[in-house]
């Protein structure tokens, strides 16, 4: 069995370019669907965030239109570890198998510009282990360097949320950046599938989804890595 650990957002709003505070938070289905897959596989989940601070969802990610009809408030509370990350400052890589990062706009906020945050993926994908982000999870893509100072996206294949389904969200006019854009200038090979449907890249270790729909493939493909 492996053990893996989520590094989550800690944010709860998305600061856009007239200073509007979107609210947000991690994406319900970009979390739950992986956790249960790795959960009753008998893996071991656990949590981190910038600062140790409990993560919350974003409220349109608990509609029930967006869990097949399902309310997930009730699965989410009966997460403990949720309730009491790791401070992200305090993982120890060595503990881990491998690391996961849902989406949600929080990346957006916090996890694009953590230091810590990008030091850990670089040493993970360092360490031949995987490392697996969905969704607008890649933004914790930006801040990664490799041991020569460039970006680890930089010749890379990977997807992540689209221009064009950041404009279907009706927020790409405000934002101060898009992630498309933001890993394509870093010089990822970013392939970009149909809006909301799954798409899930795999360059060696890093692996990558690019919307709530590919979570849980993505979630396949690293329980495939892992054995």
């Amino acid at each position: 069995m492996s053990k893996i650990l989520f590094v989550v957002s800690a944010a709860t709003n998305w600061t856009l370019a007239d200073g509007t505070q979107h609210p947000t938070g991690f994406w319900a289905e970009e979390l739950l669907a992986p956790y249960r897959l790795f959960t009753e596989a008998g893996d071991t989940v656990e949590f981190a965030t910038p600062g140790g601070v409990a993560p919350v969802a974003d409220e349109a990610s608990l509609a029930p239109e967006m869990n097949d009809g399902n309310d997930v408030r009730p699965e989410l509370d009966a997460i403990d570890a949720l309730k009491q990350p790791l401070n992200l400052s305090d993982v120890a890589l060595d503990d881990y198998d491998a690391v996961f990062y849902p989406g949600g706009h929080g990346p957006m906020e916090d996890l694009a510009v953590d230091a810590t945050s990008g030091k850990l993926i670089a040493d993970t994908l360092a360490a031949g282990k995987p490392v697996a982000i969905v969704c607008h999870g890649p933004a914790a893509l930006l801040p990664a360097r490799d041991e020569n100072g460039d970006p680890v996206v930089k010749g890379r294949k990977l997807t992540a949320f689209s221009n064009e389904e950041e404009r279907a969200g009706g927020n790409a006019d405000n934002a101060k950046w898009l992630l498309e854009d933001r890993l394509r200038e870093d010089g990822a090979e970013l392939s970009v599938g149909e809006a909301w449907q799954p798409n899930v890249v795999v360059d060696g270790d890093l692996l990558t989804g690019q919307n709530p729909a590919s979570s849980k493939p993505l979630a396949e493909e690293l329980k495939k890595r892992l054995g």
